[in-house]
């Protein structure tokens, strides 16, 4: 068990390196999570315009951010976070549960031979990328239940010889891990219980004892659908609350608008995958 650590008096941000993808193509046109409703209507230039303000603001932050080409008929490939895992350079290719996005998973590996990262692998078994893997200092903490399998756990943990901890997701609105949980610094988070298991529930408080709690408010705007760089916690605006207990830990948060986006069922992580180097 991880001890309880103080509160660190100050904290740092650290230069971060994304992939995000512009949504020139998005649209709702299916329906493979609960958020999505083809009889909604759907801006897209309103979506690409709540798009370039966060894009806007990591770069103004002093983040890189490296632009994949989005293709026609891929509208959820704004949510770049599902496309790869990226730990120690090395690339874990995704491989989607559903038909309608399966497309992707090899647009975003050729997107990583053609830029320079020869450490890639095309997974054998379901994985939805940054979805499902989120990275601490210690572990990669992984979700399933809807969306990516146990065998695909094994096979991240085989490939980036890290510990897996396989976590069970149980609230169809919450159907990524990324949906319900976020990592904040090294090995602090923050997540909402009732989207996991009781035995999952159990994992993450021995885990993580500190850890910063939603409740079912901010869980239902997407505010765990959150990027931090250490300092800066860019999440869902209307996560009023969280951003008050964020606030409480040392933290900044800035709230995004993305509600465009979250009709596909995707936010600010969704939009954001991040490229870690070889430590």
């Amino acid at each position: 068990m991880n001890a309880v650590t103080p509160r660190p008096a100050e904290r740092t941000a650290r230069p971060r390196h994304y992939l995000m993808c512009r949504p020139s193509h998005f649209e709702v046109t299916y329906a493979i999570n609960p958020w999505m409703d083809p009889a909604k209507p759907v801006d897209t230039g309103l979506a690409v315009a709540q798009w370039e303000r966060l894009y806007a603001l990591y770069q103004e932050l002093g983040h890189r951010v490296d632009l994949i080409d989005p293709i026609p008929g891929l509208p959820d490939m704004v949510y770049a976070a599902n496309g790869a895992t990226v730990v120690d350079g090395k690339v874990l290719g995704a491989r989607f549960r559903n038909a309608e996005r399966a497309a992707e998973g090899p647009a975003y590996l050729e997107w990583f031979r053609a830029n320079g990262h020869p450490e890639l692998h095309d997974p054998e078994h379901v994985n939805e990328g940054e979805g499902d893997f989120l990275v601490t200092a210690e572990y990669v903490l992984a979700g399933r239940g809807f969306r990516s399998t146990p065998a695909g756990h094994a096979e991240a943990q085989e490939f980036f010889g890290r510990p897996v901890i396989g976590l069970e997701l149980i609230d169809p609105r919450y159907y990524h891990l990324d949906t319900a949980l976020a990592v904040l610094d090294g090995d602090e988070i923050m997540y909402n219980p009732e989207a996991f298991s009781a035995g999952s529930r159990e994992v993450l408080r021995r885990l993580f004892p500190d850890a910063v709690l939603a409740d079912a408010g901010d869980a239902a705007v997407f505010g765990l659908n959150a990027v931090s760089d250490g300092l800066h916690v860019f999440l869902p605006e209307a996560a009023t609350g969280l951003a008050d207990k964020l606030r409480e830990r040392g933290f900044e948060p800035i709230g995004v608008d993305l509600s465009e986006l979250l009709k596909g069922g995707g936010s600010v992580k969704c939009c954001t995958l991040e490229l870690r180097p070889r430590a």
